[in-house]
């Protein structure tokens, strides 16, 4: 994997977008990881009690896959500086062998100084837009 550069980025150019599966063990993972045992994020049941479709990934795991597209579209050497979202739709996780997909995208909002670029994120699963306001400050090797 080779690193983008500064002086070969433009504003306004976009980033191929990348999928990135979801299923039930991924959040029973995340659950370990990170120690929020909400059990909205493992339960179909009381998930559903609670008024939701049904099981729901963690809004941090979704974030964390915005996070992910960011680091793995600079490359080695990059710097994320910041990373702001708004959650703006739960991604559903169904209880089968497919689960869930979030897709991100991305455009060159505007480049900034010392090798910092702005970077303006889309994050969806299905139908709906699951971030909102996504934003990365990266500083480019």
């Amino acid at each position: 994997m080779t690193a983008v550069r500064w002086d070969q980025v433009a504003a306004g150019a976009e980033l191929a977008p990348a999928s990135y599966p979801v299923t039930r063990l991924s959040l029973v993972k995340y659950c370990g990881a990170s120690g929020d045992f909400n059990v909205i994020h493992w339960n179909e049941r009381i998930a559903r009690s609670v008024g939701l479709p049904d099981v729901i990934a963690h809004g941090m795991f979704t974030m964390a896959q915005a996070g992910r597209f960011v680091t793995d579209w600079a490359g080695p050497g990059a710097v994320v500086e910041e990373l702001g979202v708004r959650f703006s739709s739960p991604v559903v996780v169904p209880d089968d062998d497919a689960g869930a997909v979030i897709t991100v995208s991305g455009q060159v909002e505007e480049k900034l100084d010392r090798n910092r670029i702005v970077l303006a994120l889309t994050a969806r699963s299905g139908d709906a837009k699951v971030l909102t306001r996504a934003r990365a400050v990266v500083r480019l090797p």
